[in-house]
């Protein structure tokens, strides 16, 4: 049968110094939990081995029944023992490797703190060092700082005049432009009201051209009605007269003896002028009823002009 040998290590709180940490304490203290069960655990299989020996030793002397009996039970206690104490010394073992992490945590911990206090230590270092330099620049470059900014607010405020230049000419150029649509607005504006005052004209002098044509139509008409009735008077006048001269030539060619009746014919002719004057009367009557009945007509003319007109209107706006 093989040994299996149980390790002895010194007590935990002896081997890992003590830091303060949670986790560390907490692995320090299983490991020397398991170290004790550990060395408990060898103990109990040195005596199991001893056991199994001896019964080993008992059973080649004395093979009998009950020898061998107790011999394959002490081999099989020691067998178990063996399995335990190998079970224990994994355990040690982990919570051993635990230990080991726990303290590489705590010193990378401790060597971060240090590292971060270093870097507070140096960072202070050079603000100071910053801080120095700093007074230093202001004080030797403060002149060259100031003929510096000097240079730059003069740039910036000829860039400031340029750019007002610019925007002033551009908004000139806009009103220019501006002026010039307006102006040319108004010229478009003020030829089309030329345009329709013109139409409006033409049209005018049309309507004046048709009623002239038809006063100058009317008065031709009444001339000619005139010159007509003036015709047919003159007319019955040389009738007349012709009458009369005819009749005076008979009275001529009678005897002497007839003188009274002569008398009688010359004083019936004077008798009917009256009623041939009284007969003229009734022809001015006529010539002014036809004066009136043509004035329906120059109504009918009157009333076509506002077709004219709309006409010339729709021309016009054209």
């Amino acid at each position: 049968m093989a040994k299996v040998k149980a390790t002895k290590k010194a007590p935990a709180k002896s081997a890992v110094k003590k830091t303060g940490d949670a986790a560390l304490a907490k692995a320090q203290a299983t490991a020397a939990k398991l170290q004790k069960d550990a060395a408990a655990a060898a103990k109990l299989l040195a005596t199991a081995q001893s056991k199994a020996e001896a019964a080993k030793t008992k059973a080649a002397k004395a093979a009998t029944a009950t020898n061998k009996k107790a011999a394959v039970k002490a081999k099989a206690t020691a067998t178990k023992q063996a399995a335990k104490v190998r079970e224990t010394n994994a355990k040690l073992k982990s919570a051993e490797n635990n230990v080991k992490t726990a303290q590489a945590a705590v010193k990378a911990k401790a060597a971060a703190e240090a590292a971060k206090k270093a870097a507070e230590a140096r960072k202070a270092a050079i603000a100071a060092k910053a801080e120095a330099d700093l007074a230093k620049a202001v004080k030797a470059f403060a002149a060259n700082w100031k003929k510096k900014r000097a240079n730059a607010d003069a740039a910036k405020e000829a860039a400031r005049v340029k750019k007002e230049n610019l925007k002033r000419k551009i908004a000139a150029k806009k009103a220019a432009v501006k002026a010039k649509a307006a102006a040319q607005k108004a010229a478009v504006k003020a030829k089309a009201a030329a345009k329709k005052r013109l139409a409006r004209e033409k049209a005018a002098a049309r309507r004046a051209a048709t009623k002239a044509k038809t006063a100058a139509k009317r008065l031709a008409l009444r001339e000619k009605a005139a010159a007509k009735k003036a015709a047919a008077k003159a007319k019955s006048a040389a009738k007349k007269a012709t009458s009369k001269a005819a009749k005076a030539v008979k009275k001529v060619a009678k005897p002497a003896a007839k003188k009274p009746a002569a008398k009688k014919a010359a004083k019936k002719p004077a008798a009917k002028k009256k009623p041939a004057a009284k007969k003229k009367a009734p022809a001015k009557k006529a010539v002014a009823k036809k004066a009136v009945a043509k004035k329906p007509a120059a109504k009918k003319v009157a009333k076509k002009a506002p077709a004219k007109k709309r006409a010339a209107r729709a021309k016009a706006a054209k």
